[in-house]
């Protein structure tokens, strides 16, 4: 049984930071993904590649206009179905799986976002500077517009970040025992008792992890900003 005991707060602090890596992984690898799907869909709308763009509008405003939760029934229970129609089974594979594939399609609508604005933010003379010197557009992104498009962005990326990680205990509904599964698992090992304790634990744990987070983005800002022309302000 939970009690107020330090004993006890200590074996629940413990029980719970036992699943923390599980969650981490869920939010690096979703991040990683998530990152790279939404630098594509930033250029595709900047580009306005046809049809392409279209639906990446369609694809972003889908995805911030349904809950989270919706989403990951429809990757977990749906996908399955669907990809059983073309002789496709997948259902054999781990929760967590399911579980970072729709973080990361979540998350990149929001960064595509993110980044667009950054990117429009550093301005076409940047962009004409490096074709100036012979450069292309592929080498235009990756040597000078990315760089300091990300710089610009990194404040609102910090913040969908900490969301993402907040974002992470639904995971549990699919069936993965991370911190938030971990919390339902001794509630129910408990008897539903006490539940307060355990949610003390719990909002303490994600508490920690953001701020971590959000003293890591403060010094990469001041790392990346040290020294460099505000581009949005030239």
């Amino acid at each position: 049984m939970v009690d107020s005991s330090i004993h006890q707060w200590n074996d629940l602090f413990q029980q719970v930071l036992a699943r923390l890596p599980i969650t981490i992984w869920m939010l690096l690898a979703s991040l990683i993904l998530g990152l790279a799907l939404g630098v594509l869909i930033a250029i595709i709308r900047i580009q306005k590649v046809p049809v392409l763009h279209q639906a990446a509008t369609v694809f972003i405003s889908f995805t911030r206009c349904t809950p989270l939760l919706v989403q990951l029934f429809l990757v977990y229970f749906g996908l399955p179905q669907l990809l059983m129609a073309f002789g496709i089974y997948i259902n054999d594979l781990a929760p967590i799986i399911f579980a970072v594939a729709t973080f990361s399609l979540h998350i990149s609508a929001y960064l595509s976002e993110v980044i667009r604005s950054a990117y429009l933010a550093v301005g076409n003379d940047q962009l004409e500077a490096c074709y100036s010197v012979g450069m292309t557009y592929f080498q235009a992104l990756r040597r000078v517009i990315l760089p300091q498009a990300f710089v610009l962005a990194l404040p609102n990326m910090g913040n969908t970040v900490i969301e993402l990680l907040k974002d992470t205990a639904l995971a549990f509904t699919i069936g993965v025992v991370d911190i938030m599964g971990q919390v339902r698992l001794i509630i129910g090992n408990n008897y539903g008792l006490g539940m307060f304790q355990v949610y003390v634990v719990i909002s303490l744990v994600y508490w920690g992890a953001c701020a971590a987070i959000e003293v890591s983005i403060h010094q990469l800002e001041k790392r990346f900003t040290k020294g460099r022309v505000n581009v949005a302000k030239s």
